[in-house]
């Protein structure tokens, strides 16, 4: 029987890597670099002090590394410290030695029986480790963990995850502070997490809110893409067309295409609300994906704003934004396109 493998996610390896409990060998594969690159740099941290990183950490690149010189190395005990770091980076590029399948597969026997005092870490970028061996032994062993740096997409994925790792700083954010910063910060992790560590030693009540953001990031918490959806929501039309006039004076932080890709998104949901059978507030969680009840009741209270004839058309008024604010089929400024926009959804 197959042995399952332990599913981390990097909210709860940073904390457990913070909280001194280490794993004797950790693969760190995927797409999305910052993860991987954080979480060994945190084992390194956290492991070894400044002074004993001179005898205790050993560094290998994948394009030089030699696999049996780098398992040499683990079975190495330390100098004057509990711990000894052997970090393998971009272990992707490790190459196949004549007369082996892979290279990587000579960790198996290492995975067996790690030294314990050995932290090994292997950071294998842009996709997932190919040696079933090496993760197969690491399993049936419970010698270590693998985690997945998997690309963060924009959405219910981003606001996720910027809420837990909010928590995981032992602060509260709302959503409206998670919307500014996943609208403002998009998927620019190494920003992302920047700001929020500044936010977290910042806010003296560990409440980040649109105002903190507002005074330390220079976001507006009245004139962004959270608010322009809000009063689209409500057919506000002097509110909605005071945030776009803002937008087009401050045009750096307020590029069209990603109002357009959020409002596609708001108003997508109130269609998928609107043709629902079950609309509680827990079906509509349900059916969009959402954790957040006051977000499924802003789409149920859109929906009698709008009936389903109405948003069908704004979708379509969206899609043709979407392409002309690209050049195609128009020359107009991208601001003079969104004012557009908004007047037609207004009055859909």
């Amino acid at each position: 029987m197959a042995v399952k493998r332990e599913t981390v996610t990097f909210t709860a390896l940073n904390k457990e890597i913070k909280s001194g409990k280490f794993r004797s060998i950790y693969i760190l594969q995927g797409e999305e670099p910052y993860f991987i690159d954080r979480l060994q740099e945190l084992i390194i941290e956290t492991a070894l002090t400044e002074d004993q990183r001179d005898f205790n950490l050993s560094l290998f690149y994948g394009n030089t590394a030699n696999v049996r010189e780098v398992i040499s190395t683990c079975r190495q005990y330390p100098a004057f410290s509990q711990y000894k770091v052997v970090v393998v980076r971009e272990a992707q590029l490790i190459s196949k030695q004549p007369g082996h399948k892979d290279d990587l597969d000579l960790f198996a026997s290492y995975a067996e029986k790690p030294l314990p005092s050995t932290i090994l870490v292997i950071c294998h970028k842009g996709a997932t480790l190919k040696s079933k061996p090496f993760t197969d032994a690491l399993k049936t062993a419970k010698s270590g963990v693998i985690f997945d740096s998997n690309k963060v997409r924009e959405g219910r994925d981003l606001e996720a995850m910027i809420v837990n790792y909010a928590n995981s700083l032992g602060c509260n954010i709302d959503t409206k502070a998670t919307s500014m910063l996943a609208d403002h910060i998009g998927t620019d992790i190494a920003r992302l997490f920047s700001e929020l560590d500044k936010l977290s030693m910042l806010a003296d009540d560990k409440n980040i809110t649109p105002l903190l953001i507002e005074r330390n990031i220079g976001i507006s918490k009245d004139f962004n893409n959270f608010e322009l959806e809000e009063a689209l929501s409500k057919r506000d039309s002097v509110k909605a067309f005071r945030i776009v006039d803002y937008f087009e004076h401050n045009p750096k932080n307020n590029p069209t295409m990603v109002s357009v890709a959020m409002l596609f998104s708001f108003f997508s949901n109130v269609l998928l609300t609107a043709t629902a059978r079950d609309k509680s507030p827990e079906g509509i969680m349900s059916l969009v994906g959402t954790r957040s009840q006051w977000r499924a009741r802003k789409f149920l209270d859109a929906t009698r704003m709008y009936n389903t004839r109405s948003l069908i058309n704004i979708i379509t008024y969206l899609r043709e934004c979407d392409t002309r604010s690209k050049g195609i089929a128009s020359r107009q400024d991208q601001y003079a396109l969104l004012k557009e926009l908004v007047y037609k959804i207004l009055h859909a």
